[in-house]
């Protein structure tokens, strides 16, 4: 069994812009390779999920995804960094395309994602992390039983504070979350 890294990929690996697909408009945060370089070389596994309602809205085929995660697997890939896995759910309950317009086990803040990376990957959630720029990354993290990091960078909007939803720690920068991870664990 292996820890991980779960990522958020909009707003925390990389800049949010709305429903982007343009792999072209893709690049990594500051200091994100470097940080996700580290914490590979500590030993940790890395996974993105993704909420990518854009699909069940109709903004977007689900197929536009696999020059995303090209793209994304192509940057980290300079900071000689391997992505174990790319999840993401195309569901929204309110969605216009009916096959993705459901109630879903896999969109965060529910666990699902991270459960199927974990089953599929050999990977110990409780030695693993979710990293998230708002509180949905938080809960879906820790209903997975990953401790979590918040990037508090403006992205959140509600707030809505419930136990599920508190961070085990916050940051601004996924830097700062890497040197959070390096101090409160130790994986060997």
């Amino acid at each position: 069994m292996f820890p991980a890294i779960f990522l958020d990929k909009d707003g925390t690996l990389i800049p949010d812009i709305p429903y982007n697909v343009d792999p072209d408009k893709i690049e990594l945060s500051t200091g994100a390779g470097l940080a996700l370089r580290s914490l590979h070389q500590s030993g940790y596994k890395l996974v993105i999920i993704s909420n990518q309602s854009g699909v069940a809205r109709g903004y977007f085929p689900e197929s536009a995804l696999v020059g995303v995660e090209r793209r994304i697997r192509d940057l980290l890939e300079m900071f000689d960094v391997p992505l174990s896995g790319f999840y993401y759910c195309p569901h929204h309950p309110t969605g216009e395309m009916a096959s993705y317009a459901i109630a879903c086990q896999c969109r965060k803040p529910e666990p699902g994602l991270l459960l199927q990376a974990a089953q599929e990957h050999h990977l110990d959630c409780t030695k693993s992390w979710m990293i998230g720029d708002i509180l949905n990354d938080v809960e879906a993290g820790r209903k997975a039983g990953c401790q979590t990091i918040l990037l508090d960078n403006g992205n959140e909007t509600e707030w809505i504070l419930t136990p599920e939803r508190l961070p085990h720690y916050r940051t601004r920068t996924l830097a700062e979350a890497a040197e959070v991870i390096h101090t409160h664990t130790s994986i060997h």
